[in-house]
């Protein structure tokens, strides 16, 4: 895919103290502009918050090798799922989760324009994201990995080429065949 991520505004929630009570945050639309614009970022989509794979593998392995991205001119590492604020928080706070800028794209509008938005009603999702993960400058799309099997209903969750050791491979211009967990049933 070339071209440039398409234009949508994230709702997201941001910490500020003049909030009152316990909770003190208040929402922000960001604008694609506003999160890529000027920036080198590498962003990986996932189906859902708190699933199996995407707690397991997918977000703690983009963490552990954050350093190694910074390294790389990386500005920032997103993790995006059709997922809405809330959700993407008290996840986040669950998986300690410290340089993962998580991004949610709870209308699935990114999602959709990007072309990523599949069906898994038949596990009770709803509309969500494929698995993918990107590398993109100032807002061109660099370089996209798209697990295989991309349609809707699909019966298993490839998790093959949208890891963080495949990006980093990419990065430093070396081949690498992603992890080697082969084709099974949807686990998030």
């Amino acid at each position: 895919m070339e071209g440039r991520v398409p234009h949508a505004v994230f709702k997201t929630r941001v910490r500020d103290e003049s909030v009152e009570g316990p909770n003190p945050f208040r929402w922000e639309d960001k604008t694609t502009e506003d999160i890529f614009a000027g920036k080198k970022v590498v962003l990986f989509s996932l189906p859902g918050a708190f699933t199996p794979t995407c707690s397991s593998s997918h977000l703690p392995r983009y963490d552990e090798l954050y350093d190694e991205f910074k390294a790389q001119g990386i500005d920032e590492v997103i993790c995006l799922s059709v997922n809405d604020a809330f959700v993407m928080f008290q996840w986040g706070k669950q998986q300690n989760n410290k340089n993962i800028f998580l991004l949610p794209d709870g209308n699935g509008e990114f999602t959709r324009k990007m072309g990523m938005l599949v069906d898994k009603s038949d596990l009770g999702f709803g509309m969500r994201s494929w698995r993918y993960s990107m590398l993109v400058d100032d807002g061109k799309i660099e370089k996209i990995f798209v697990e295989p099997e991309f349609g809707d209903l699909c019966p298993v969750d490839p998790f093959e080429v949208s890891d963080a050791d495949t990006m980093m491979a990419y990065l430093k211009g070396t081949e690498s065949e992603g992890p080697a967990t082969g084709r099974k049933p949807f686990e998030g």
